[in-house]
């Protein structure tokens, strides 16, 4: 029998770094891994999406090269070799987050775990059975992709993100079976790789619920390049006619007859806790499978806690390593909770997308006298530097008072600019407070100083409106 304080089921971002912290605070921690540690975002997700990004990006700037002065020939993608080093980087990454709880003296046992009863695990590893005996639990399952009917997953024709990734190359012709931040990242990747891509969309635009204004700036561009897009839209029947496939669509036009050589269905996610029989434990879900805690991430059992995506939207590891954070310090006795005002987001379609706080219409909703600025990166000097002048930052802020309520950027290094306006909200700034920050020029970071210089009604780069 294995004792623990705690007890963490699953070593993703969340089951991780939980283990960490609740290690560093004395506990004795036990992290129970399924597969690998890193969890899905590691393994099959965040990490190895952008390093393929990375390359499909490169690629892409050195076929436009010519434009710069720079002349290069025969450039091509060695998929075999862009795949190894794509493992190699996982590997790393996997290798660091065991030496980690191991450094920090927690125990990792890699197996599958199953509640046996009250305070303890049953935990099926390659050699056998252990058990576990806990004080708490927390339950870091994480999601799976979801499939639709019709759509299940083959592993080759029809594929989810994780196959999408392995690819030894680029499908000719990719459908994308859902226009959210998966589907749309592995639309932008795929098409610079010399797919002809097409995207179906059940709801009526790409994206669901981001603004707008963004997602059409994303959309033009991938119909720029060719790209077919078509929202309100589902598809109705799969031909399996050898490699490839003959899809019917069914669109607010009528219906269409696409052929592909690869679907990958990208629809959503559920959450992974079937196989840990938390009904021993009497431990609350949501209609939809998500377990329900409070802000400390404990649930509705004393001693029972949840974090990450098991926990439900939004999906995101930076999220769920928050929460595993919350999770250990409460364990430990701290006063700790999930009492941060938002938390950003990012997207690594072409261009990217970030965004953090409140959306226009979702601060309207909320009540407030909404003032919108934006600042264009095609009046950006570092961006027409860079050649990536798609887009642009938006403000969001109270015209009363100027307190910044949310920004949403669409354009390069988005992903990388968000961060800085996470921190204003965190920390109540207005847009005062960013116009009176310097930023050093010339850099990407100055579209957010001039958005909020003309939300604070003294634009310099821009026309006042």
């Amino acid at each position: 029998m294995i004792e623990a304080d705690v007890a963490i089921v699953g070593g993703g971002p969340g089951g991780y770094v939980c283990g960490i912290r609740a290690a560093q605070l004395g506990l004795k921690a036990v992290v129970v891994e399924a597969d690998r540690l890193g969890g899905e975002c590691t393994n099959y997700g965040c990490i190895p999406s952008k390093s393929l990004i990375t390359v499909s990006k490169l690629l892409d700037k050195v076929r436009d090269a010519e434009r710069y002065g720079l002349r290069v020939t025969g450039a091509s993608v060695d998929f075999v070799q862009m795949q190894k080093w794509k493992s190699e980087v996982v590997s790393r990454l996997v290798g660091g987050i065991e030496m980690l709880l191991r450094g920090y003296h927690a125990t990792v046992l890699m197996g599958e775990a199953e509640v046996a009863g009250k305070g303890r695990l049953s935990v099926v590893t390659s050699t056998g059975k252990e058990e576990v005996s806990f004080k708490n639990l927390v339950i870091a399952t994480g999601t799976r992709s979801s499939s639709l009917p019709g759509l299940e997953f083959d592993g080759d024709l029809i594929i989810g993100s994780k196959e999408g990734l392995e690819l030894k190359g680029a499908p000719g012709r990719l459908m994308i079976v859902g226009g959210g931040a998966i589907g749309l990242e592995f639309a932008s990747m795929f098409q610079k790789f010399g797919s002809q891509i097409t995207v179906v969309e059940i709801m009526e635009q790409l994206l669901p619920g981001s603004d707008p204004e963004v997602v059409r700036v994303v959309q033009r561009k991938l119909e720029g390049r060719g790209a077919k897009v078509y929202l309100k839209s589902k598809v109705v029947r799969v031909a399996k006619k050898g490699s490839e496939a003959e899809v019917e669509v069914e669109t607010p036009g009528g219906k269409v007859m696409v052929v592909v050589d690869k679907i990958l269905v990208s629809v959503g996610r559920k959450p992974r806790t079937e196989k840990m029989n938390l009904a021993a434990l009497g431990v609350q879900t949501d209609s939809r499978g998500y377990v329900v805690t409070d802000q400390k991430m404990q649930t509705n059992v004393p001693g029972v806690y949840a974090i990450g995506d098991v926990r439900g939207p939004p999906l995101l590891a930076h999220k769920a390593s928050k929460e595993g954070i919350v999770a250990a310090e409460c364990i430990a006795g701290l006063p700790s909770a999930a009492d941060w005002k938002a938390i950003p987001d990012a997207i690594f379609c072409d261009p990217e997308v970030a965004s953090v706080g409140l959306t226009e219409a979702k601060a309207t909703e909320a009540g407030y006298k909404v003032k919108r600025s934006r600042f264009q990166f095609a009046a950006l000097g570092r961006a027409l530097s860079a050649g990536e002048t798609d887009g642009f930052v938006k403000v969001v802020s109270n015209e009363e008072d100027g307190l910044v309520l949310g920004v949403q950027i669409v354009g390069p290094e988005a992903s990388n600019l968000i961060s800085e306006v996470a921190l204003a909200i965190e920390m109540g700034a207005t847009v005062e407070d960013i116009a009176l920050t310097v930023h050093p020029h010339p850099t990407l970071p100055e579209g957010i100083m001039e958005a909020s210089e003309s939300a604070a009604g003294r634009p310099i780069h821009q026309l006042r409106t």
